[in-house]
Formats: C-alpha cells, structure tokens, sequence
C-alpha cells in the first residue's frame, strides 16, 4: 500500500490557516450496492488528532478499518452518520438520495463545522461553505475518516442482514454484485432490502450497479477480504 494513499491534513491545515478552524470532511458509501442501505458520515477532526494509518477505507482490511474506526471515533471533535433505506433510493433516486445524505450528515454536526470537505462531486445548498475532492478519501483526513466511520456502519447494518437472507450473502459482499449475489436474485428474486431501481433487481431497474465510482473496488474487496 502505497504511502502516497495516506491523506496528511495538508488541505485541513490550509483551511484552518484562513480561519475555518472546525473542517468536516463526508463521505458516503454503498452507492454501487444491490441491496442494503446508503450510509453517509461526516467527520470534523481535532487539528492535532494523530492518526496514522489513516487510508481510503477501501485501501484497508476489515480488520483495519474497525481499528481506525474506534481511533476516530475517540479523537474526533464530532461524528454524524446518515442512513438512507432502499425504499427510500428507489422512490427519489439514488444521486439524489445522495447529495441529501451528505448534506444531512454536515448539518446533523455538533458543534457545527466552518467549512465542509466532500469526496468526488459538488453538493448543493450545503449548510456551511464547501469544497468537493476529487478523490477526497485519498486526499483530505477528514474525508478518509468520514469513509473508514460509513464503511464500517454499513458492514455492520449488512452482517446483521444477513441471517434474515442468507443465499443472497450479505455477510460477504456487503450487498454488491457478485456472481453469488446475482444468482440468488435469479433463483429467488429480490429481497425487502433490495434496490428495485437497480437494472438487473427489480422489473423496471435502469441503474447498473457497474457504472457507480465504488462498484468495483467495493465487489472486490467484499469478496477477497470478508
């Protein structure tokens, strides 16, 4: 794993020299899945807080990941999480269900943030002032924390479905589309936590899970690393 791949708070340093001192970094995570919610984070970080290892949290192990998750979640000034259901992505679409879980978890903050980092594409009528990232996980602290604290909440919230739906393999792939996950939707059909808007889930499904930004790196390591 590369060291370039470790955000260092250059951008958070920055921003709090201009005197935005609580910076958020918010991330979502579950975009590309078949099934299973949306889950959003958001994050401010103590301007001193010392978090190496610090990474994506698709760059890290699940072991990992709930490691820095507990580190975060001690050395942050404060944390929101979002959640957003399947019926509730099926009935206003999934970008938009999207841009309002990450303006949500900004707003839910307490205390509330100066400045507001997003990972990947700008969020409208955002609370507080704003910059989007490309590859912010990688990049900013507060957006890889936001990403490692919404991973790990959502494979939590999949594990726990996992034993009401067992032959679709929520413990193992997190809702993404596997070969395993895509032939128990053939045998069985979908599930009360399936994404009916997906092409492929329900009958009138136009989303392919395969165009979203975390499908692949997601699929991937839902199946080699659970």
């Amino acid at each position: 794993m590369s060291a370039s791949h470790q955000p260092d708070g250059f951008i958070e340093r920055q921003l709090r020299a201009q005197g935005f001192s609580l910076v958020a970094g918010t991330d979502e995570v579950g975009r590309g899945a078949l099934a299973g919610p949306l889950v959003a984070a958001a994050v401010i970080l103590h301007p001193d807080a010392d978090l190496e290892g610090l990474r994506d949290s698709k760059l890290l192990t699940p072991k990992t990941r709930e490691r820095m998750a507990a580190v975060v979640r001690e050395r942050a000034v404060a944390i929101s999480i979002v959640r957003i259901t399947p019926k509730v992505i099926d009935r206003r679409g999934l970008q938009r269900s999207n841009i309002r879980a990450l303006r949500a978890a900004i707003a839910r903050l307490d205390p509330r943030p100066h400045y507001a980092l997003t990972d990947g594409f700008p969020v409208p009528r955002m609370p507080v002032p704003a910059l989007s990232i490309k590859k912010g996980d990688r990049v900013s602290a507060t957006v890889a924390a936001a990403s490692i604290v919404a991973k790990v909440v959502r494979d939590r919230a999949m594990r726990r479905l996992h034993p009401r739906y067992p032959a679709f393999g929520f413990a193992r792939n997190k809702g993404y589309g596997t070969a395993e996950h895509w032939r128990a939707l053939r045998d069985q059909g979908p599930s009360p936590v399936h994404r009916l808007s997906f092409k492929g889930v329900g009958a009138d499904g136009t989303i392919v899970a395969e165009s979203l930004e975390d499908w692949d790196e997601e699929a991937v390591a839902s199946s080699s690393l659970s």
